[in-house]
């Protein structure tokens, strides 16, 4: 029963950044912004709908239980929802489960963004394992921590190209874009 509160909460949870990422894009693209990596895009909501899915049937189907270290797992799990809460509240208008890019913006330095460049993704990393062995779910967990790091990257070094070739990316990282 309480996976299924923390499921549905969180599932709930996903469907309100939907909304927000829906009504930032609507905004970015009124200001001039572009959309790029929208051939990966279908595959990671493929890939974020399944996992849920796969952590149901698993759930379901191993009847184990709460992981030993239940109450570890959760504070942390808790602790990478805040983080996610201030990435969205960082980047604010930004914030996006797409990649779109808002040419001559400059890029966002302040929350967590100020310590690490893409410290959203490592949250959806956290969650995808965390989640899980919350669960003793242990399948889902590696499977789907493979599928996301397979997924970041080609998603990463695309929005950094473009990050780099419309906004102040390269001035802020102070690297040049390796050449091919």
């Amino acid at each position: 029963m309480f996976f299924y509160i923390i499921l549905i909460l969180v599932i709930l949870q996903r469907l309100t950044e939907v909304s927000i990422a829906k009504r930032n894009e609507k905004w970015m693209i009124s200001q001039g912004a572009y959309e790029v990596g929208i051939s990966h895009y279908p595959y990671m909501v493929t890939m974020h709908v399944s996992f849920f899915l796969f952590l149901i049937v698993e759930v379901s189907t191993n009847n184990s239980g709460l992981s030993p270290l239940f109450p570890l797992f959760f504070l942390l799990f808790i602790a990478v929802q805040a983080l996610r809460i201030w990435c969205i509240h960082s980047l604010g208008p930004f914030w996006n489960t797409k990649i779109i890019i808002l040419p001559g913006a400059e890029v966002v330095q302040k929350g967590p963004y100020t310590f690490m460049r893409h410290p959203n993704y490592a949250v959806v990393c956290l969650e995808i394992l965390l989640l899980p062995i919350m669960f003793q779910a242990y399948f889902t967990a590696f499977c789907f921590t493979l599928l996301n790091i397979t997924i970041l990257s080609i998603r990463i070094p695309i929005e950094e190209k473009a990050l780099r070739e419309a906004t102040n990316y390269n001035k802020i990282f102070k690297k040049e874009l390796p050449q091919k």
